[in-house]
């Protein structure tokens, strides 16, 4: 890896943690279990409060310019005179002056200044080199405007991709990378301190309870759209993005059908990949999780229907309002069991992974073995996946992948985040 050209001073090691997930974003939904609490030890990000910008205007400079009564003589002279009436045709200084405040008043109200606009933070690199793709993800989500040239050939005598913002020209690993974006960038935080507390926990099971955090994000949110659509009786919201009352219900239900695709392939990775581990040593530890995944299959299928049927009804007929109402009532139920059964996974099931006492080699084969268990997951619904992590947090997983497989392959599974 070739060096930084230019060397940070005072680089920000302690990222300070965040509440709000940037943009993005979104309620996050936290869950306070013993396993994840371990690994999840930094909150999440918070947005910094934004300057307010302070003008002072030249509006009550062009008042108070006009004279004051008080600089007029205290004694009054009357001076009678047969052509008064004439001294009071010569037009007013006063008229003029109420020309000139106006004018000065609305220059005043057109030199407000229009937003800053985003630093700009080039990158060059190799298409191919899954590096590239992990630093574009992650310039993803800073304040910035990203410029991405690919370029096969090395870039300012970096073999290794390479950022440029300003005179600064940065490369080398991309936790050195990140480490700089963090610096310049605090927020939302790309890195934070994962490894502290964790070194014992396999990493599929590191992986295992990303993969419950998202979902919960996921089944959380379908949860408040589908109160929202309930409450409205099948009415259409207003929102030119969403369209009509029935496109919306379409949206809800692709929605739906994405976090129903990565449910059931994270259950065969659990029963096909993670179990399997545990029975060997001890049978019958995993049964119970294993018949709730089986037991939550009725649900989830309840729901696909209930969503198909709303399409076709007539939107805010008593009909649409009531399937809108059952709807809610089973997705509800659905977050009440997701919550449930991963939070029984990893109190009683989970942790025994590390008494299993695996290798580093071991660990890393099974978490390869569960990314071929989900295919979709870490393909075209990868982004959908990511959505549901704070940043931070999606770098780890991120981490996670290339560790467990080939620069290959972890650069086609990056790119589907990219392209």
């Amino acid at each position: 890896m070739g060096n930084c050209s230019k060397t940070l001073k005072n680089p920000n090691q302690n990222h300070i943690p965040d509440t709000n997930s940037n943009t993005h974003i979104s309620d996050q939904f936290h869950r306070k279990t013993a396993l994840s609490d371990v690994i999840n030890s930094s909150p999440s990000p918070s947005s910094s409060p934004s300057d307010k910008a302070h003008r002072t205007t030249a509006h009550s400079d062009v008042i108070n310019s006009s004279p004051s009564p008080a600089s007029l003589p205290s004694d009054k002279v009357h001076r009678k005179t047969a052509k008064s009436d004439v001294i009071n045709l010569s037009p007013s200084p006063l008229s003029s002056d109420k020309v000139h405040r106006k004018t000065a008043e609305s220059d005043v109200s057109n030199l407000s200044p229009s937003p800053a606009a985003p630093p700009v933070v080039r990158l060059y690199g190799s298409l191919t080199n899954p590096n590239t793709s992990y630093i574009r993800f992650a310039l993803n989500h800073k304040p910035v405007t990203l410029i991405f040239i690919p370029s096969e050939t090395p870039d300012f005598g970096f073999e290794t991709p390479v950022i440029q913002y300003g005179s600064d020209v940065i490369s080398g690993s991309p936790v050195t990378i990140l480490r700089y974006l963090d610096a310049k960038f605090p927020k939302p935080v790309l890195l934070s301190e994962w490894s502290a507390g964790t070194e014992n926990i396999p990493v599929v099971v590191r992986a295992t309870v990303l993969q419950h955090k998202s979902l919960l994000w996921h089944v959380e949110r379908m949860v408040r759209w589908g109160e929202d659509l309930a409450a409205r009786g099948g009415r259409a919201r207003g929102d030119p993005v969403m369209g009509s009352a029935r496109m919306e219900v379409k949206k809800y239900g692709k929605s739906y059908s994405q976090l129903l695709e990565v449910l059931l392939e994270h259950a065969q990775m659990e029963e096909k990949i993670v179990f399997p581990v545990l029975e060997r040593e001890d049978r019958g530890l995993s049964k119970s999780v294993t018949e709730e995944h089986a037991r939550d299959l009725p649900l989830m299928n309840g729901i696909k229907e209930d969503i198909k049927t709303i399409i076709v009804l007539d939107s805010g007929s008593s009909s649409c309002q009531d399937m809108l109402f059952s709807l809610s009532t089973r997705i509800k139920s659905l977050q009440e069991n997701c919550k449930q059964h991963f939070e029984e996974e990893e109190r009683g099931v989970l942790p025994l992974m590390e008494a299993v006492e695996l290798t580093q080699g071991q660990q890393e084969r099974l978490l390869e073995q569960s990314l071929d268990v989900m295919p979709s997951t870490h393909s075209h619904l990868l982004k959908f996946f990511m959505e549901g992590l704070l940043p931070h947090e999606a770098m780890h997983y991120l981490d996670l992948i290339t560790r467990c497989t080939d620069k290959d392959r972890a650069g086609s599974i990056y790119r589907f985040l990219v392209e």
